[in-house]
């Protein structure tokens, strides 16, 4: 029966130990596993930072390049109408006739009111309406002629102008008082 006591103990004993080397052995196998794994994570996460960071060059550059070129297809409409106003003014000095210049220029201003039509921009209603500071800038007040124009433009002194319906340019206006 001794025998059998010790035989018991000796495989308890055994088999502990054989549970602390194989938790040894799997820790060091585990602490490995985890360090490539943190190494791993650190090239995505290092990999993942550079690509923003070239992302954020690259539209930092592109955004450079549409403001450079923002106004260019407004510019290349516009080199038209110029066009016609160095021909007309080549024209203006060979020519007498008057009333041929005055239908040159009524045409090309016809071609830049289109143009700008085209693109959105509209004139802002001023004479005869009443002053609105939120599309009218008033140089100045003068004694208006009669009651009903109090408080209404009586003059523009340089048109004001929208651009899809945001005001780019406000009119200066005379007042009534």
């Amino acid at each position: 029966m001794e025998e059998k006591e010790i035989t018991e103990n000796d495989m308890i004993h055994e088999s502990q130990s054989d549970e602390t080397t194989s938790t040894d052995g799997g820790s060091v196998d585990e602490l490995t596993l985890l360090k490539n794994q943190l190494e791993e994570q650190k090239d995505k996460f290092l990999r993942l930072f550079a690509e923003f960071d070239n992302y954020k060059k690259r539209v930092a550059k592109e955004k450079l390049e549409l403001f450079s070129t923002a106004g260019k297809d407004i510019i290349v409409d516009f080199l038209a109408v110029l066009d016609d106003f160095e021909r007309a003014n080549k024209a203006n000095e060979q020519s007498e006739d008057l009333s041929a210049i005055k239908d040159g220029i009524a045409l090309i201003f016809d071609k830049m009111k289109k143009t700008m039509d085209k693109k959105g921009v509209k004139e802002i209603e001023a004479i005869n309406c009443a002053f609105d500071p939120e599309k009218h800038e008033a140089i100045t007040e003068i004694p208006s002629p009669n009651e009903d124009m109090k408080g209404k433009v009586i003059d523009v002194m340089e048109k004001g102008y929208m651009m899809n319906d945001k005001i780019i340019r406000y009119a200066k206006v005379v007042v009534g008082k």
